[in-house]
């Protein structure tokens, strides 16, 4: 009997089943009840050797409950969309990159089922049916969705450790000179001519210019004053979003050759009162891409610009410019990035290297429309 005691373990029990397989059993840390291990195993010893393993799991505090790993991949991922703070545009993409990339394959299973094999063949697959961007996107989102298992201590460890998996190079867009924005503005609908110089010259998003106002535009200085961006949802309702950082709210210097340009849009084409947007659609109802892009198509082939060139590369063609004659700090302010800087006061950027900054590119545009400098 006393050799049977010293025998006996400290920890937990194994016991031989009718299979003739080995059982290890154990008190769960938590409740106390016991508990079978996940598996069974073909020796005592192996059973035994499972028995140390759960019990240094649980000395280091790094034991999780094996049930917890149950929950259902699709379940979860509705539950994590659902506690994340984010901005209505923002929630739809998720949602959508979720319902169609990571559902149907990972929806049904479950979290500790996951693993990397499965996640790097189901990222093979997707990149042979879908672009690469989104694919980086899903994986970003799955990855973001089993962190947050992992420290609710559902799953030990995040399946999606694939290098590089994360992130594309994002291929060089072209970059237009001052004579084919011109060739562009001079071949698109007069009520959209100013938006294709504003985005070459200011470098202002789509979204940006969109959503400005009349109260927005300030003739006497030449500059704009950014302080929305518009968003459509795939149900095709629009709204005004707060810029992503507080470096997003921004004056912005235009080039003084544009003002009568500007003075004869703003006469003629945007809306009334001072809440007025700048841009309208060409029914007289808010600018979208939808009704734009038509437009921008035809004139960008009249123009004989290249069918590479999106609407967004005026932006990179504007960025660039500027890029000559400014400071990163300068180029990331006028961009609307957000960067560690001191607050830039309307007033102190019109009148400072912003301007000088416009006043550079008016030189580009004086000199591609023949009005060189004496």
């Amino acid at each position: 009997m006393a050799n049977n005691q010293g025998k006996r373990r400290r920890f937990g029990s194994v016991r031989k089943l009718n299979s003739g397989r080995w059982q290890a059993r154990y008190r769960d840390p938590s409740t106390g009840q016991l508990r079978s291990a996940e598996e069974t195993y073909v020796t005592k010893t192996d059973a035994e050797v499972a028995l140390t393993h759960i019990e240094a799991d649980i000395t280091r505090g790094q034991w999780n409950d094996p049930d917890a790993g149950k929950v259902v991949f699709g379940e979860y991922a509705t539950a994590w969309l659902k506690d994340r703070k984010l901005a209505a545009r923002s929630r739809e993409r998720h949602e959508s990159v979720i319902r169609l990339h990571l559902l149907p394959t990972f929806g049904g299973r479950s979290l500790s089922s996951i693993t990397t094999t499965q996640v790097r063949a189901w990222r093979t697959a997707c990149l042979e049916r879908t672009g690469e961007p989104t694919v980086v996107k899903a994986y970003q989102i799955m990855r973001a969705i089993l962190n947050t298992a992992v420290d609710d201590e559902l799953i030990r460890r995040n399946p999606c450790r694939i290098k590089g998996a994360d992130r594309y190079d994002v291929p060089e867009r072209p970059v237009l000179s001052v004579a084919e924005v011109y060739a562009v503005a001079d071949a698109i609908a007069p009520r959209y001519r100013l938006l294709v110089l504003l985005a070459a010259f200011t470098g202002l998003r789509f979204g940006e210019l969109a959503s400005l106002r009349r109260r927005d535009v300030d003739t006497e200085n030449a500059a704009l004053m950014v302080r929305r961006a518009q968003a459509e949802m795939q149900t095709g309702a629009l709204f005004d979003k707060a810029p992503k950082s507080e470096a997003g709210v921004r004056p912005v210097a235009f080039p003084t050759e544009l003002l009568p340009d500007v003075k004869q849009h703003l006469d003629g084409f945007a809306g009334t009162g001072r809440d007025g947007h700048v841009f309208l659609g060409p029914q007289g109802g808010r600018l979208r891409r939808s009704n734009f892009r038509d437009d921008w198509i035809n004139a960008r082939t009249t123009a004989k610009v290249t069918a590479a060139v999106h609407f967004h590369d005026l932006r990179h063609t504007g960025n660039t410019l500027a890029a000559s004659g400014a400071s990163l700090r300068e180029l990331m302010t006028r961009m609307g990035h957000s960067t560690p800087r001191a607050a830039l006061i309307y007033q102190h950027v019109v009148g400072g290297r912003d301007r000088e900054i416009a006043d550079q590119l008016g030189s580009m545009i004086r000199k591609e429309r023949g009005d060189v400098d004496s």
